[in-house]
């Protein structure tokens, strides 16, 4: 039986905790161990390291060497690392003497200017094999001497699944347009043309609250179940990509249909291929307004869509276990 350790951040919505549930699911003997830790440290000093030290970890030296103690402890077969944070190139090097496998599913693109870290570069090659998200950057991790492959996002049955609010706190939640996720700089104008247009947008995640334009539509920060109630109470779930991460698609790709959600997707070629005809999709400001107004206009129209983005997703080969298989399956 394979024994794995996952590197990444423990909480439910995130990557490390969708990938350690599936490693239960399938029966593998797993362990989470969570880098909030390689971060942790007093605000200025934080910010030096971030801004002035190439978006470096404060303790990304001792997390490092915590990733080896753990691993002589538990004594991994495979060390699966979620996305632009440590261990160390030095650290991966003494894994793979070890004999352990070390591989990356890279949640963001390490060319995306804001994830920037020299360090990161560094420990690239070192990885046994790298699984991006994304067809954008597959050259360009090659020409950094890495084995890579595309392996999309997913979605994990145990958090994404339909789930109404409860009568008395319903209302709130009903909205005409959701979106979540950060406030990017490139989808703020897409947001705004929304609420100019006069549509009720609720908003979760961070910094929209920093924006006058969207401070109104805000609604914090959204754990897995008012994800949930906050897509069955939506008329329309919004997913805008990450432009700057060259994105083609992204989590919520995966997780709103299986939420329940009436999808308007950006037109990218991964979405077409992942969705196909089982939502709308927009490529302008003016055509995401066309499109939306078309759907809440038509709620038929949007129930059709719901279904059959969510048989198309929950039909099979698109959870985190079936993600994880591929990440487990090949050895050197």
């Amino acid at each position: 039986m394979t024994r794995v350790l996952i590197i990444g951040l423990g909480a439910a919505v995130h990557v490390g905790a969708h990938l350690l549930s599936a490693a239960q699911s399938l029966g593998a003997e797993a362990d989470l161990l969570d880098v909030t830790s390689a971060y942790a440290a007093p605000r200025w000093l934080a910010q030096i390291n971030w801004r002035l030290r190439g978006h470096r970890p404060t303790h990304l030296d001792t997390f490092s060497d915590q990733v080896l103690r753990r691993c002589a402890e538990y004594q991994p077969q495979v060390v699966i690392v979620t996305g632009i944070i440590p261990p160390s190139a030095a650290a991966l090097d003494a894994l793979r003497v070890q004999g352990i496998r070390c591989v990356n599913y890279l949640t963001d693109d390490p060319w995306n200017r804001q994830h920037h870290t020299p360090w990161f570069f560094a420990a690239l090659p070192h990885y046994a094999h790298i699984y991006s998200p994304r067809t954008s950057n597959l050259a360009d991790l090659a020409q950094a001497g890495c084995s890579a492959s595309y392996l999309p996002f997913a979605y994990n049955p145990a958090v994404h699944y339909v789930e109404a609010p409860p009568p008395a706190v319903a209302a709130q939640y009903q909205c005409d347009v959701l979106f979540y996720g950060g406030a990017d700089a490139d989808r703020l104008p897409a947001i705004e043309a929304l609420i100019r247009a006069g549509f009720q947008v609720h908003l979760y995640g961070g910094y929209w609250d920093r924006s006058v334009n969207t401070r109104a539509a805000y609604r914090g920060i959204a754990d897995a179940q008012t994800l949930r109630w906050a897509v069955a109470g939506a008329r329309v779930t919004l997913c805008l990509v990450r432009r700057a991460n060259r994105d083609g698609h992204v989590m919520r790709t995966f997780e709103a249909p299986a939420l329940g959600a009436c999808l308007l997707a950006e037109d990218t070629a991964e979405h077409r291929d992942l969705l196909g005809d089982t939502v709308p999709y927009f490529d302008s400001t003016d055509s995401l307004i066309v499109q939306t107004r078309k759907l809440i206009d038509q709620p038929a129209t949007r129930a059709d869509y719901r279904r059959r983005a969510l048989e198309r997703i929950t039909g099979g080969g698109h959870t985190y276990t079936d993600r994880l298989r591929v990440l487990l399956a090949a050895r050197e």
